[in-house]
């Protein structure tokens, strides 16, 4: 397949579960690719896992919390390749705890990741994507952004502020060619909640593939349409009505 031959995507949170399966899809279809986290052992794993793919795989260590570091990985982006197609934007974290239990640092911590480090990305794609004409901005959100969960408030509030963000963005890239969209995942097999031992894991679950199905669905239409909010989640997973 090479739906995405001779484009470029940068995918954050590229070193495990969502990211690497995202990163498989669009290496499958032809894409080359720049993987960004901040693990790089990680990272080099998953550039590993693709060398069966005809792409050019990347790997550009990032905390994307961090604005310089940012700046960085797109500059380094336009200096391997000299342009930019697609921007996913991957990277998450949550934290299990009650309001009253959380601390300002668990917080800032989930809020600097999920949300700003996605304007940080979005901004940095959106300076390119507008003067080159045209680009895809897909932001992993959560079904958590429109159905709440207990005990997740800082993951909860980001995923609600992705959808919005994902909106600001949309809007200001439509004159310029550049469509940004959002895919809400429901619940999905990854390391930390295989391995969590958590009563969620005994729900419904997808696989990371089908996450990047969906996905590559929507950054291979034609560039005037725009897949711009999907929500996908297992048959029987609660969603309206959950508690």
């Amino acid at each position: 397949m090479s739906e995405l031959k001779g484009k470029v995507a940068i995918i954050t949170g590229a070193g495990t579960g969502i990211g690497k399966g995202i990163s498989r899809a669009l290496a499958g279809a032809g894409a080359d690719l720049v993987l960004a986290s901040r693990n790089k052992e990680n990272l080099q794993k998953t550039k590993d896992e693709l060398k069966e793919y005809n792409s050019e795989v990347n790997i550009i260590p990032t905390d994307i919390t961090k604005e310089e570091e940012v700046i960085s990985l797109f500059r380094q982006t336009m200096d391997i390749f000299g342009h930019l197609d697609i921007m996913i934007n991957n990277s998450g974290v949550s934290v299990g705890k009650s309001i009253d239990e959380l601390s300002l640092q668990e917080w800032n911590q989930v809020v600097d990741l999920n949300l700003t480090g996605t304007f940080l990305c979005s901004r940095e794609a959106m300076k390119i994507m507008k003067a080159q004409g045209g680009g895809r901005i897909v932001n992993i959100g959560s079904i958590s952004g429109q159905m709440p969960r207990l005990n997740s408030a800082p993951y909860v509030a980001t995923k609600f502020g992705i959808a919005g963000l994902t909106k600001a963005t949309a809007l200001e890239g439509r004159d310029f060619g550049v469509a940004a969209s959002c895919v809400h995942p429901g619940n999905v097999a990854i390391e930390r909640r295989v391995f969590s031992g958590s009563t969620q894991d005994q729900e419904p679950m997808m696989s990371v593939d089908d996450i990047a199905k969906v996905v590559l669905t929507a950054i291979t239409l034609p560039p005037n349409v725009n897949m711009y909010e999907c929500i996908t989640l297992p048959v029987g997973q609660l969603y309206l009505g959950r508690g």
